[in-house]
């Protein structure tokens, strides 16, 4: 992941961005697995801009870590809308960010079903100002690797989103 040029090449542009601007990011990871603070910390000045990042794979990690309700867990799966926008929200609140970003997600090659199928991710936007936005993709069954790129690209453009909020 971290040898993807195209995701590099964003990764700094947003760090840099993001400096400029004097705001700061934490991300909230599940099926990514902390390759968007992986990417973004392979940038150099990287230290101004990520404030931390959660890899909250599990649902008791969700739940302890960032205050995901176990209950919402329950009612909605983990892999939800509802799960995503908390996971942000949560991650904000427990860190001294002004950005944070979420994403929960079925990357395969098992664990979906006809409701919730491999590839489906849920995105979770929370800004300290008080903006919040949810992104869903239904990538397919395109493989983890792939899966869990795409999703990365698509953190990075609700973050490069947040700059303009």
């Amino acid at each position: 992941m971290i040898d993807d040029t195209e995701l590099l090449d964003r990764a700094a542009a947003l760090v840099a961005a993001y400096a400029e601007a004097g705001r700061t990011i934490v991300t909230a990871e599940s099926c990514t697995g902390g390759l968007v603070a992986g990417l973004l910390t392979a940038v150099p000045g990287s230290s101004a801009v990520v404030e931390r990042g959660y890899v909250t794979y599990s649902n008791e990690a969700k739940a302890e870590a960032i205050g995901v309700p176990m209950d919402l867990i329950r009612r909605h799966g983990a892999v939800s809308e509802e799960v995503g926008r908390a996971m942000a929200c949560g991650a904000l609140a427990a860190s001294r960010a002004t950005v944070a970003v979420a994403i929960t997600g079925i990357a395969g090659p098992g664990g979906g079903s006809a409701e919730k199928p491999v590839g489906l991710v849920h995105f979770g936007l929370a800004l300290r100002q008080g903006g919040r936005r949810h992104l869903e993709r239904r990538y397919g069954d395109l493989g983890r690797g792939a899966i869990r790129r795409a999703a990365v690209a698509d953190a990075l453009g609700l973050l490069e989103g947040a700059l303009v909020d």
